[in-house]
Formats: structure tokens, sequence, C-alpha cells
């Protein structure tokens, strides 16, 4: 699944707001990519999915980014979520 992300880096809190585009707010500034990771990491507990199954397609110096979810043998993918 591709998703369209805007994020909010150097936020009071680390959550995400559905829509189109997303809205996810990470706690991390972009400097050496730290909002990326975190941004990563962020998705892939929403989505239940390993850290590995989430990768930034576009946009990686940008707040807007496209992101890909792997959501392939996942609880999601199964439709049990």
């Amino acid at each position: 699944m591709r998703i369209n992300v805007r994020v909010i880096p150097g936020s009071s809190r680390s959550d995400v707001e559905t829509g189109d585009p997303w809205r996810v707010h990470v706690h991390a500034r972009p400097a050496e990519g730290k909002a990326n990771e975190e941004l990563l990491q962020i998705l892939s507990r929403h989505f239940g999915v390993a850290r590995s199954a989430v990768r930034i397609l576009s946009g990686y110096a940008s707040r807007s980014k496209t992101v890909e979810v792997d959501t392939e043998g996942t609880a999601m993918a199964k439709g049990t979520r």
C-alpha cells in the first residue's frame, strides 16, 4: 500500500492522523535522518508490521513524502485486524 504523508517534525507528540495526505507528528528534528527513521517506526507500529516493511519512496528530504507499507502476510492483509 502507498500513502502520501505530511511529516510534522519537532512535535510534542508522536501520532498519526489519517487522511490525504496522512499527517504524522514526530518528536525528532529533521537532522541526520532522525525524523525519517521515527516516521518509519511510527508507521510500522500503526500498521502492525515490521520496520523493514515500511520505506520512503519519494520525498526523503521533504516534509511531503510517499511511503510504501508492505502488508503481505500480516493480520491487516488477512482482514483480521
